[in-house]
This record gives structure tokens, C-alpha cells and sequence, in this order.
């Protein structure tokens, strides 16, 4: 795997949006953060997704361009608006979204054109969310069915409201290789889909039963762990003095694990740059910052 000069393909597959922050808006959607933060890390960053054709649509494609990022894959609807959320920062940093329905990234289509770019992927991040319409659902599922083998393809599950459900999550998991869910969002899964025990049970019945590479467990401030059959990596965390917000920094930890996993890194390196990164997007305001030269 990997393109010209070393270089990953690496495709976020879902919804592309403001986030509707208090003191202004910022690119959004998990997969857009997902495609940035591997493109900051030096490999082809892509966003498949959907805007309206509106002037929020052309304000988020101005903004792709200065971020140079690829936006061949982003079709451009009539009938629907671009897609906002409405974000409330608590006194910690935290985010409390409110997500708007019947927007465009709720009508991804399928085109030959990406079904093409499936097939060159090195790895495609996507979640439950872009799922909760007919239209984006059908497209998620005919891109992965279209990439390689070894594609890595990252259920990162970023559950919301209520815009999830058991057979989405349980056929998402049927449909990839690497798994990344948050310490809130891992009892809700393991209620869903019927597995008790410890976090460690947890984790080694989701490896076996959907025979995943990776699992990536993230805790906040209290770190991570990165689970497969044959190794378990905890990290600590890192303390972050100053927390702007902490909005795309599990984004940017997706980005990291997955490029540390394509280059086949050692899993306790893959997870240390993963907390780096994931670190400093929370010292910096919104989800899509440049990142220093010491983490790229």
C-alpha cells in the first residue's frame, strides 16, 4: 500500500458541515476532520461527501481549497441545504451538539467516480451518523463493498443523538477491520449488541466476533488503548494545560492510528503520536488546525 513518494490515500466518508460554534463557525463532520488530520500528517487527504448549493456549500468548498484538499468527491445538491450543528461548549471544553436533519450530506450519491476512488483507498474512515438516511447509508455500504482487501476501513462509530441503531452498528462492524469508539460510547455498544464483562471481555469479544485488526478505545483526558488478538497498548494520557476545546480531537486520533497502522508502526508508538496529536487539537480553537512540524 501507499501512493507516490510513500504516500496513503486516506478517504473520510460521511457527513461535511459547520459546527456552529458560540463565538463562530468551523469545518465539521468527523470523516472531513478525519481526511485534514491525514493530509496534515503527509499523506492525500480526501472528503466524500455532499454540500448544498448554497453559500454556505461554496463557503465550506473555498474553504477545502485553502486547506488544499481534494474535493473532486464532493457533490454539490440542489434540493438540499448544507449541513450544520449547532455546538454548546460546556465550562470544560466539552461539546454538546445538535445536529440538523434533511441537509446534503444526507444525500451522498453513489457515482462511478466514487466507486473508482474506492477502489485506490488506503483507508476510509466513516460512522453511524451519515447512515440515519436511505440515500447516504446505500452509498457508505457500495463504497466499502468496492475497496481492496487490505483497505483499512475505519468504523469510527461517533454516536449521536439517536441516529444510531443494532443493525447499523452490528452490519458496520461486519464491514470493516479497525474499530474506534470512545469510553462513553462503549457500553452503549456492548448493550446493543449483547456482550457483558469487563472493558477488556468487551473489547476481545468485538476482536473475535467481527475479526477486527484494532480496536481504539479512546478516554479523554485519561488516554487510550489500542486492543487487537495479539497485543493491548495503554496510554495515560497527556495532560493539556490549557484546553481550548476539545472539538475533532478524537478525529485527529482516528487520522494518526490509522496512518500509524498503514506504515506498520510499533502499536505503543502508534498510540503515544495519537495522544500527541489528539493533545495539542484540543489546546488549539476547532477541529481542523495546522499542526506543528514535530507531530507531522
Amino acid at each position: 500500500m501507499g501512493g507516490v513518494s510513500g504516500q496513503y490515500v486516506a478517504v473520510g466518508l460521511g457527513e461535511l458541515l459547520w459546527d456552529l460554534l458560540p463565538d463562530g463557525k468551523q469545518l465539521g463532520g468527523a470523516p472531513a476532520n478525519f481526511a485534514y488530520h491525514s493530509q496534515a500528517l503527509g499523506h492525500r487527504g480526501v472528503i466524500a461527501s455532499c454540500v448544498g448549493e448554497d453559500d454556505l456549500g461554496k463557503e465550506i468548498l473555498d474553504c477545502l481549497g485553502k486547506l488544499d484538499l481534494d474535493r473532486r468527491y464532493i457533490a454539490v445538491d440542489r434540493d438540499h441545504p448544507t449541513g450544520t450543528v449547532t455546538v454548546k461548549l460546556d465550562e470544560a471544553g466539552q461539546p454538546d451538539f445538535t445536529i440538523h436533519t434533511g441537509v446534503a450530506w444526507d444525500f451522498i450519491p453513489c457515482s462511478p467516480k466514487l466507486l473508482d476512488l474506492a477502489a485506490e483507498v488506503d483507508a476510509v474512515c466513516f460512522g453511524s451518523l451519515c447512515q440515519r438516511s436511505d440515500v447516504s447509508k446505500a452509498t457508505v455500504r457500495k463504497f466499502l463493498e468496492s475497496t481492496r482487501p487490505d483497505c483499512l476501513r475505519v468504523f469510527d462509530i461517533n454516536l449521536r443523538q439517536s441516529y444510531y441503531s443494532k443493525d447499523v452498528v452490528n452490519s458496520m462492524l461486519e464491514m470493516s477491520n479497525v474499530f474506534k469508539l470512545n469510553d462513553d460510547e462503549l457500553p452503549i455498544v456492548a448493550e446493543l449488541l449483547e456482550i457483558g464483562g469487563s472493558e477488556t471481555d468487551i473489547l476481545a469479544a468485538l476482536t473475535d466476533r467481527y475479526d477486527l485488526r484494532l480496536i481504539a478505545l479512546t478516554k479523554g483526558s485519561a488516554g487510550s488503548r489500542l486492543y487487537t488478538c495479539e497485543r493491548d497498548s495503554i496510554h495515560q494520557g497527556l495532560r493539556v494545560t490549557d484546553v481550548a476545546d476539545t472539538v475533532g480531537a478524537g478525529d485527529a486520533f482516528t487520522a494518526a492510528a490509522a496512518v500509524g497502522v498503514l506504515k506498520g508502526d510499533d502499536l505503543d508508538e502508534i498510540n503515544d503520536h495519537a495522544n500527541r496529536v489528539a493533545a495539542y487539537v484540543c489546546s488549539q480553537k476547532g477541529a481542523t488546525p495546522e499542526l506543528p512540524a514535530e507531530l507531522t
